[in-house]
């Protein structure tokens, strides 16, 4: 099979498209023919310079969540069968098994940059017929996660104040439709105003260029003074991070799973206490989750952003346009062209 290859840590460039042996599905996985898989900036650029926080083992074929048709079973498989258009969730183990918990297919394991791909039929999620496999390898790499960090942990109330930076981003926009989905008011917070525009676009009920206006006294101002219950954060930018978490209420929840913006961040002590806020740091994702972010797309609910979808061959292209952060919206591999 064809799929691209890292054989050494640096720029674009470092990928190959070679020529490798198509993998065998072993006790309990399944061999999936490729139709999407996307480009992420943590889990797919940062890796491929050698800027991930975890050890990576060279070399790697990329691609964290792709999706595709079952085309073997290996042994013991009995919930799945040849033919199953299906997701891939990018955990190699479950949530609670420990050390595996940590390991990522396209990061610890050979991705879905490729043809083919080998997986876990366990971490397989049925893709309905109405919906694409870009669509739906778009919805199910940050949907569940939304629904983890919202639903499972913030314990978001219908009614509440949610708001969600980097609206516009993967996390963000599905964080947007998630809270919406939830019952929840949403405050859609980016850096431009196109961007604003695109999280107003996915439902929410307001808006905030948190380049132009202060974050704080406008969430203040759109909750008449209340402030938001939740901050859904994935960011860590110096700047906007202590501006959101002003804007939280007496008893608010800050879920954060990301730190584009640097990671480092200062933070009001005082507030934090004397106001009785929680903060979560969290990631992964259930299998309820995932089946429920399906059928969001399928009935319509959900809508994915797509920059665009490329041919295979163009991975380098793929990640040139992921790191000029140009465009709105994820960037599709789809390895049926080559």
């Amino acid at each position: 099979m064809k799929a691209i290859v890292i054989r050494e840590f640096g720029p674009p460039g470092v990928m190959k498209l070679e020529e490798v042996p198509t993998p065998e599905p072993g006790p309990g996985e399944v061999l999936l023919k490729v139709h999407a898989v996307s480009v992420n900036r943590t889990l797919d650029t940062r890796v491929r310079a050698g800027k991930y926080a975890r050890p990576v083992t060279l070399p790697l074929v990329p691609g964290v969540d792709p999706s595709g048709v079952i085309v073997k079973l290996g042994e013991g498989v009995t919930h799945r069968k040849v033919g199953d258009r299906v997701t891939v969730a990018l955990r190699l183990g479950s949530q609670n098994s420990g050390a595996d918990a940590l390991r990522l297919l396209g990061v610890h394991a050979w991705g879905g940059y490729a043809e083919y791909v080998r997986a876990m039929a366990a971490n397989t999620t049925i893709v309905p017929d109405n919906v694409d496999f870009p669509t739906a390898t778009v919805v199910t790499r940050h949907a569940p996660m939304a629904f983890h960090m919202l639903q499972d942990h913030a314990q978001v109330e219908p009614g509440e104040w949610v708001l969600v930076m980097g609206a516009a981003g993967g996390l963000g926009s599905a964080g947007v439709q998630v809270a919406k989905y939830l019952g929840a008011k949403v405050i859609a917070a980016a850096g431009s105003d196109d961007r604003v525009n695109v999280g107003l676009d996915l439902g929410a009920d307001a808006g905030v260029n948190y380049r132009t206006k202060d974050l704080t006294i406008e969430a203040a101002r759109i909750t008449e003074g209340k402030g938001v219950n939740v901050v859904f954060e994935n960011i860590g930018d110096p700047d906007t991070f202590p501006k959101a978490f002003a804007a939280l209420a007496r008893r608010g929840r800050l879920v954060t799973a990301g730190g584009h913006g640097g990671g480092t961040v200062p933070l009001d002590v005082n507030k934090l206490y004397l106001n009785q806020i929680t903060i979560m740091g969290r990631t992964g994702e259930t299998e309820t989750g995932a089946a429920e972010s399906l059928r969001m797309a399928s009935e319509g609910k959900f809508k994915a952003l797509i920059d665009c979808v490329l041919p295979l061959s163009e991975a380098v292209r793929a990640h040139e346009i992921v790191e000029s952060r140009g465009g709105i919206g994820k960037v599709v591999l789809d390895p049926t062209r080559i």
